[in-house]
């Protein structure tokens, strides 16, 4: 006898309603993403107060509607961001941005192969997640030294890290709940390598499409004028123990960034206590300094600021003041200024834009230029010591404040990242514990500062995190998930053994992008198997299609939480995913059901 295809209830009904108006709205990119999320919430919480699911009271559905808000998946991937921000402001993270920076230079394209190979075979070991986490900052820094900009990697990084984490049951929790589910419909337990070799044959049709094309899909998001940038005019000071004492200036010029000019002589070997006059970004200086182990202001000032701020716990900071017709600074040398005695701050570097007719630059003793209106210092302090400068010398500050890495806690800052993610990867601790234990270690230690949190965190993705967990809670509470399932199993009857595969995979992959990886691994596995024993095909191979279905999440930024932890630093919008992830989807599921379909003879 033939099932009969029952009508959806009112509430499965809705749900799938909100669901495609939501994606419309996500689509049509008109109003702000959290507005749209926003609206899903208010929309979901008036709809379940006035119309409750069954066994439910209204207050009930208030608290389903704004329970994403208080979801550890959200408390994750808050603390993920902390976890981050902390490895930034310490500069952990440096060494391993300046070797794929060498990588990045020597080659764009191979850079990026590189990094992409590096993340998906340690997503195969590690959750995807925690590999995600240290590579976002990194990629972050490459950007802003001159590499590919984030939009243009961290989606095809993602994508590397799922495809990577989809190879081995431990890659991500949602292979353990298939595997565990279908080991308690009675299925054979599935070996952590035992369909590594399928995923490897689609990874390696899928990896060139996530190299080439991808990053090509993807626009340059980037909001700040990189080619506009202030250059600098500063002189470093070379310390006794730097090791490039005695280097030959024209080898030194070698070692520096790229877009630092020297000024004056450069065929003498470097001396200790040399000042070298230099111009370039903010960014240039700060690698040069690096590098040369130099400062450009006076050590004293410098150490002065440094221990003051250790005695009072703040930061440190970069900014730049632009000098004003009222400042007493107009006419003086940098040297003449007296800046050092009057406050505490350090001036780094002068920026001369171009002078208005009849202007010239006036020099000082020892060759200094007499400041004039309009020029810009690169000024470094504590954050009321600046205010004072700007202030008591009249003045202006200028957009581009930063902080200054605290690299004394460096060491500590990825000790700290480290166990969370060894804890997390052995299964010691679930992610979200392991996350936020690192979280409040940040805290604690001062590697973040709990007034610079807010810079950590995205209110846009916080909000999308919540709304997409209520309406994955909403999908599956309604009967909307279940009357899917069993709408799909009624058309695989009709259908070859290779196409029902494939149809299971497309039908977990639709549902993992709009509702969960939970979801779809509750509702799909016994799907899969009881079609299995209906059409007396072996249940294994649909049983890996919907493990294969839950991984293939490229194509909306709800799909799984990487996918919204890189949408604030990427400035992606809701259409990026769509037209990127879509055609890793289809050559996913193409490959994987034809490798399925071989592997196991069907």
């Amino acid at each position: 006898m033939t099932p009969v295809l029952t009508m959806p209830s009112f509430h499965a009904l809705a749900a799938i309603t909100v669901t495609i108006a939501m994606f419309i709205g996500f689509a049509r990119g008109k109003m702000p993403i959290e507005i749209i999320s926003l609206l899903t919430i208010a929309v979901i919480a008036v709809g379940l107060y006035f119309f409750p699911l069954a066994g439910m009271q209204p207050t009930d559905g208030l608290q389903l509607a704004f329970s994403g808000f208080g979801h550890y998946a959200l408390i994750t991937i808050c603390a993920l961001m902390i976890l981050g921000r902390g490895l930034v402001v310490t500069g952990a993270l440096d060494p391993a941005a300046r070797f794929l920076e060498r990588v990045f230079k020597f080659n764009l394209q191979i850079g990026l192969l590189v990094s992409l190979v590096i993340t998906f075979f340690l997503s195969m070991f590690v959750n995807n997640t925690p590999v995600l986490v240290l590579m976002l900052p990194i990629f972050a820094a490459l950007a802003s030294r001159g590499a590919l900009p984030s939009s243009k990697t961290l989606i095809p990084l993602n994508a590397a890290s799922l495809i990577g984490g989809v190879a081995t049951t431990i890659g991500t929790s949602t292979n353990i709940l298939v595997v565990s589910i279908a080991a308690d419909l009675g299925m054979r337990e599935i070996g952590v390598f035992d369909f590594t070799p399928i995923v490897l044959v689609a990874a390696v049709v899928a990896l060139p499409y996530v190299w080439l094309v991808m990053p090509r899909l993807l626009r340059d998001n980037r909001t700040k004028d990189e080619v506009t940038a202030r250059r600098f005019e500063a002189r470093l000071r070379i310390r006794e123990e730097s090791e490039l004492v005695g280097t030959d200036m024209k080898d030194l010029i070698a070692r520096m960034p790229a877009g630092l000019d020297f000024h004056g002589a450069t065929e003498d070997k470097l001396k200790p206590q040399q000042r070298l006059l230099v111009s370039g970004t903010h960014d240039d200086l700060e690698e040069a300094m690096r590098v040369l182990k130099g400062e450009s202001a006076p050590i004293w000032v410098l150490d002065r600021i440094r221990r003051t701020a250790n005695e009072l716990r703040e930061d440190i900071l970069v900014v730049e003041m632009t000098v004003t017709a009222d400042s007493r600074l107009v006419g003086r040398t940098l040297p003449g200024s007296g800046i050092a005695d009057h406050y505490q701050v350090a001036v780094l570097g002068i920026h001369h834009p171009p002078r208005l007719l009849g202007q010239h630059d006036a020099e000082g003793p020892g060759g200094d230029h007499r400041l004039v209106e309009g020029d810009v210092l690169l000024v470094m302090g504590l954050e009321e010591d600046l205010r004072k400068f700007a202030r008591g010398d009249s003045l202006l500050v200028l957009e581009g404040m930063r902080e200054v890495p605290r690299r004394s806690k460096a060491v500590l800052a990825a000790a700290i990242m480290f166990g969370s993610v060894i804890t997390a990867a052995i299964g010691l601790f679930p992610i979200a514990v392991a996350a936020l234990a690192g979280a409040i270690l940040m805290f604690v230690t001062g590697c973040v500062k709990f007034d610079r949190v807010g810079m950590a965190l995205s209110a846009q993705v916080i909000v999308l995190v919540a709304a997409s967990i209520t309406l994955g809670r909403v999908i599956d509470e309604s009967g909307a998930a279940d009357w899917l399932g069993q709408t799909l199993s009624l058309g695989l009857v009709y259908l070859t053994p290779a196409a029902t595969l494939a149809a299971i995979m497309i039908f977990v992959t639709f549902l993992t992008n709009f509702a969960s990886n939970a979801t779809a691994a509750t509702v799909g596995t016994p799907i899969a198997f009881s079609i299995a024993n209906q059409l007396g095909l072996p249940a294994e191979p649909l049983v890996l299609a919907v493990l294969f279905g839950c991984n293939l999440c490229y194509a909306t930024p709800i799909a799984y939480q990487t996918n919204m932890l890189i949408m604030s630093e990427g400035n992606y919008k809701f259409g990026d995913y769509v037209r990127t992830g879509v055609p890793l989807v289809l050559i996913m599921v193409t490959t994987l059901s034809i490798a399925l379909v071989w592997s196991y003879g069907i």
